[in-house]
Formats: C-alpha cells, structure tokens, sequence
C-alpha cells in the first residue's frame, strides 16, 4: 500500500459519512497513517470535522447531494459511519467503479435495515437468533405479537435506527400501541415497519470485534478481539468491558457465528457483532460494519484499538487483535440541553488510577446525550468499571 502526501495531487483520501465520536477516532487513526480525511455530516463542527483535513454538511440521505460530494473530492475510500445514508447512490457509484465503499456497499445496506441483516443471519445463514416478526402496521404487530409465537415481554424497534433510538419493551397489549408509536418516532429513517422479537432469558450480552484483513499471502483472514461485555439503558450503552468471562463452548461458538455473518457481509474492515449469552448457548442479534460504540473501551485495552484495526485492514497492512490489558469504559452524559458547554471535574475523574478521558466536543447537549467517555484500565474487569464509572461520575456537563 502507497500512501501519499496530504494536500497534494499524491494525497490518499478517504471520506467519511459520518462525524461523530467514533468517527472522530477514525480520522485520527487515518491521519496517523498519512491519509487525508473529509469528514461529512449533517451539521457543522462535528468531532471528527474538528480533526479532519476538509470537512463538508450535508443531508447523506440525499443521494443527489451524497453523489456531488464523493465526485468532488474523490476518495480513495468512502467509509460510512452512521446509518442514515443514502445507500442506493453508494450501490451506484461502486457499481461504476467511481468509488470504493468500505467494506461495501452491499453490507452497507443490508446491515442499515434490520430486515435485511436478520434475513440474511437467520433465513440464509441459520444462525439462531431470537423469534421475530416483522410488521408494517399497528395491527400486524399486535398480530405477530399475539397469535405468531412471539408473546410478552417484547421488544419493539424501528428497522433503520441506531443506539437504542425508537426501541421498547412492551410487557402486555396495553404497552404494545406506545412501543409501536415510538418505533415510528425513532427510526432513523422512516419504512414505516418494525421488528418486533420475543425476550431472550440470556446472562449477558456481548460485542465480539470482528477483523477482515488481508495477510502477508494477500489472502482475507478473520480476526478476533476478545469479547467485550456492555450494559444498555434504554437500548444505549453506558459501561463496556474487556474481557467478558464466559465459557470456552459460547467462546467458539461466538466465533463462528461472527466469521459466518461477516464473510457473506465481504469486504475489509472492522465488524461489530453483538450477540447474546447464556451458558454455552449464543444467539445473533445485530452486526454493524464499522467500529461499535461498546468498542470504546479498546482505546485503553488493546494496544490496537478497534479503529486502528479498522484503518488498517482497509489500508491492507497487518493488524493485531490481542488484549494488552483488562480495560472499562463509562459514558459521559449531558444533564442539560443547551450550547456552548463547559466541562468541569477533569481533574477529579483523572485522580482515578489507570485511567484516561475523551471529551467528543460536540457543539450541542441535551439530556442523556453521550458527550465524552471515560476510561480505566486494572488488574480486574471489577476494578476497571469501578474506575471508569467513578471517573465518568465526576465530569459535569452544562451549558455555558
């Protein structure tokens, strides 16, 4: 792999469609690498544009607008960070061999849509997954729910959405027509149906990182980073932790459910696939085609992150996967909605042994929303998450 110079005609561009936190971590796992990075998004002052070389605003659902973009700049490398994209202009353009998706456009789409991924796991691969139904209405919903097999407690989610926007529980009929309203409200972008799925008596839930990467042959080999476990409010997370204890039976098992999913996915890159674990038993729930927010945790537990895994199995170099050290991450959440925010107790949460911040520098809070995230690493997962947590508590976000 060549890399050329930044800002000039050797530059080796890649864009990004998506500025937020984690994409903010791409771009400098990029430019480490020598790349030069336009960071796209729907507003102005997004965290990656902070750090990017040229940035751009713009509706990415906008196929129109998104084509303009990518002609103008040319990448190299177009690496979707978010879902709200307008995916048939990237089919398009990687059919007129006009740019190179990352890992592609076809994985773009189907992991988008939570129809097409879970078709695409359940129907054509077989992996166990938990019962599902999809519906387009209120009353297919209340009819998947009750008379196909799927039964209370539920969970009711949008099938275009992300960190846990439009998802609910409904825990008898009176809760179903609120779960369905706010499915509706939530999605990222509207197809007007849902996937509604039966609750899984699981212990815990995992993400397991999963890398495509070429080898020294040129040859795509799979990599695993160990498994992170992550506790969810709301559908969103707030700790993560690696490594999660479980037994060697869901260990390859785990294993072979991300290679399955992940080779018919293609492409080079990063995966996140969650999963749910109970014993030795594993169900498949979600995969993403890009680092995952649970995955912030690597920042502070491998000695190659999940975004320079990513970085570099698109660029085709090496990667290494191993865990350097036991590591936890807790989220940073504003309290207030409002602009111009202020940070204060830095020097409190960094009074925590081992441990490290990450302010995202968003332009705008609003209650719940994750503004930065805190880190620990430890002798055990127990005094790692006690650190991070502790650290996260002392930051305080506020308007200014």
């Amino acid at each position: 792999m060549n890399i050329g110079t930044p800002y000039s005609a050797s530059a080796t561009k890649a864009l990004l469609l998506g500025a937020g936190e984690l994409g903010k971590e791409i771009a400098i796992s990029l430019q480490r690498h020598g790349v030069q990075v336009i960071a796209a998004d729907r507003y102005p002052n997004a965290p990656a544009m902070q750090v990017a070389h040229v940035s751009a605003v713009l509706d990415m659902t906008d196929p129109e607008a998104l084509t303009r973009l990518i002609r103008e700049h040319r990448p190299h490398f177009v690496i979707p960070e978010i879902e709200a994209i307008a995916t048939g202009a990237l089919q398009a353009l990687e059919a007129a061999g006009e740019a190179v998706i990352v890992p592609n456009a076809k994985a773009i789409q189907l992991t988008m849509n939570r129809e097409g991924i879970r078709q695409l796991a359940a129907a054509e691969l077989g992996l166990p997954t938990s019962k599902y139904a999809f519906a387009a209405s209120y009353a297919e919903l209340l009819a998947a729910v009750e008379q196909q097999n799927i039964g209370y407690p539920c969970f009711v989610k949008p099938t275009m959405s992300s960190s846990g926007k439009g998802q609910s529980m409904a825990r008898d009929a009176a809760e179903l027509q609120a779960a369905w309203d706010y499915a509706q409200a939530g999605a990222r972008a509207s197809t007007g149906k849902v996937i509604v799925e039966a609750k899984i008596e699981f212990d815990f839930e995992i993400t397991l990182l999963t890398v495509r990467a070429l080898n020294s042959k040129g040859e795509t080999e799979t990599h695993f980073c160990q498994p992170i476990g992550h506790r969810q409010e709301a559908g969103d997370y707030r700790e993560s932790w690696q490594p999660q204890a479980m037994s060697a039976a869901a260990w390859a098992e785990s294993q072979r459910i991300a290679a399955a999913i992940t080779a018919a996915l293609g492409g080079l890159g990063l995966f996140g696939v969650e999963l749910f674990v109970k014993g030795d038993q594993v169900w498949f729930s979600e995969v993403s085609p890009r680092p995952h927010d649970t995955g912030l945790v690597t920042l502070v537990s491998q000695r190659q992150s999940e975004f320079d895994l990513h970085v570099r199995a698109i660029l085709g170099l090496p990667v290494d996967a191993e865990l350097a050290k036991i590591g936890a991450s807790a989220v940073i959440l504003a309290a207030a909605a409002g602009e111009n925010v202020v940070y204060a107790g830095l020097e409190l949460a960094l009074e925590q042994p081992e441990s490290e911040v990450r302010l995202f520098g968003k332009p705008q809070a609003y209650p719940g929303r994750r503004m930065g995230v805190a880190l620990a690493g430890a002798d055990s997962v127990e005094q790692a998450r006690a650190r991070a947590t502790a650290a996260a508590a002392a930051i305080k976000v506020a308007p200014g």
